[in-house]
């Protein structure tokens, strides 16, 4: 009996140690489990840290990118300058009598090869060549050999219509390339080296079509300026490939941007950024939400909202010279507008055409008898014509073209006239002469 009790306390006291035992193996367990807990906190901790210190690196290094942008921009020197000005284009300089270009205008050339509609022309010259580009419905680029009236590259690369293309002097100046850069509703801006039919670079940033593109007028188009279907304007750096900044404000998506052409005032003929209304930079956006926006690309902040179309703004442009201070607009309400940007009112409505209105232009023009320079704007509907106006005057216009299908877009070009083997190069006619993009994948030369 008694050695029964003892056996029975010796299990006892054995399960009371295993009990002890596997107590110690549970705390031990939740102290390793709370060990990894706290090691996990920490690197998760260590690791949010990391990440909030690259960001604000990153923003660092972002903003002080665009701060030596701006400062890049205002240090140019006054040679820079100058070589800008002279080598920007001779339309600006160029009077023609509005009544002789009347009389004697008519077709005088056509470029067939797009299968819909050309939405967009640009014309440049690169080694004394004179080419023009397009971009259509059909999603290609086209190029075109001017003196001998012929296609000779098309680009395939876009997936969806090509809304804007531009011929790149920044391409042509520091690396001797022969570029147009086009925009497209497939959300991506794209460079092509038409002499060696290749692409070049592409820009990704945009969530929407991308459907106007216009290079900067200072450091000799280094920068490109974008408007999109997703509600922002961009700035580009052309040598990095990088954005410099997102510009937001539109309510919805932006069809057509222009930037301010090189400016001065009378206490410094040189081109810095810094001030509206004398010789600052700054860039203009019409959108579906019927307005135009003025934005100061020093400060990146908007300067003004012009209010007064009751439609969709489909075309703005700077004015230069003497109507420096100004811009035009047309519209889907089938009105075309001028603005004073300074005191940020209307100047004139232009009321004539019986369609919207797609593509407004400065032309080079002046009225007989009228003193200063040009003075005659002109607008493309898709009411298949070219309609011209004076810019004092509110009246009906003062010249209607007449086309067989829809007018896309506007280009007005010095051409330079071919010359015999004999004549000298010095000796070349240059004229001026009217581009326009149709519905029927039609380019037209007016001229």
């Amino acid at each position: 009996m008694k050695q029964e009790i003892q056996l029975k306390d010796s299990r006892i006291k054995q399960m009371e140690r295993d009990s002890q035992q596997e107590l110690l193996k549970y705390r031990a367990d939740v102290e390793m489990i709370k060990k990894n807990f706290i090691d996990k906190e920490k690197q998760v901790l260590s690791n949010h840290e990391k990440i909030v210190k690259s960001l604000e690196e990153k923003n660092v290094k972002l903003t002080q990118g665009y701060e030596q942008l701006i400062q890049k921009l205002n240090n140019q020197h006054k040679e820079t300058s100058k070589k800008e000005i002279n080598q920007s284009s001779t339309l600006s300089s160029s009077i023609i009598a509005f009544d002789l270009f009347c009389s004697s205008s008519r077709l005088i050339n056509t470029f067939t090869g797009h299968t819909m509609d050309v939405w967009s022309i640009d014309y440049s010259t690169f080694d004394d060549c004179q080419f023009i580009c397009s971009g259509s419905t059909d999603k290609t680029v086209r190029v075109w050999d001017v003196d001998n009236n012929k296609q000779i590259q098309t680009f395939n690369g876009h997936s969806n219509y090509v809304y804007c293309v531009k011929f790149s002097s920044y391409h042509y100046h520091n690396h001797r390339q022969n570029v147009i850069c086009s925009s497209s509703f497939d959300n991506t801006i794209r460079f092509w080296d038409f002499k060696y039919n290749k692409q070049l670079q592409i820009f990704n940033g945009n969530t929407g079509g991308v459907n106007s593109i216009k290079f900067s007028p200072f450091t000799g188009g280094r920068y490109l300026c974008s408007g999109s279907d997703d509600n922002t304007i961009r700035l580009w750096d052309v040598e990095t490939s990088k954005t410099l900044h997102v510009f937001n404000g539109h309510e919805y998506g932006i069809l057509c941007v222009d930037i301010s052409p090189l400016q001065s005032n009378n206490n410094d003929k040189m081109n810095n950024i810094g001030v509206i209304g004398g010789n600052g930079y700054t860039i203009c956006s019409g959108s579906w939400d019927k307005t135009i926006r003025i934005w100061d690309i020093e400060t990146t902040k908007q300067l003004n909202a012009f209010k007064g179309h009751k439609s969709t703004v489909r075309s703005v442009k700077y004015g230069s010279s003497e109507l420096l201070n100004t811009i035009l607009s047309g519209s889907r309400d089938k009105s075309v507008r001028l603005w004073d940007i300074r005191s940020g009112k209307r100047i004139q409505v232009f009321n004539g055409h019986t369609d919207q209105v797609l593509s407004v232009e400065y032309s080079p023009f002046v009225i007989k008898n009228s003193i200063g320079n040009s003075n005659v704007i002109c607008s493309g509907s898709i009411d298949n014509t070219i309609r011209f106006w004076d810019i004092r005057s509110i009246k009906k216009e003062l010249h209607v073209t007449k086309v067989d299908s829809h007018v896309l877009c506007l280009k007005f070009m010095e051409l330079k006239k071919k010359v015999n083997n004999n004549e000298q190069k010095s000796n070349c006619d240059i004229y001026v002469n009217l581009c326009y993009g149709s519905t029927k994948g039609l380019i037209g030369v007016w001229g």
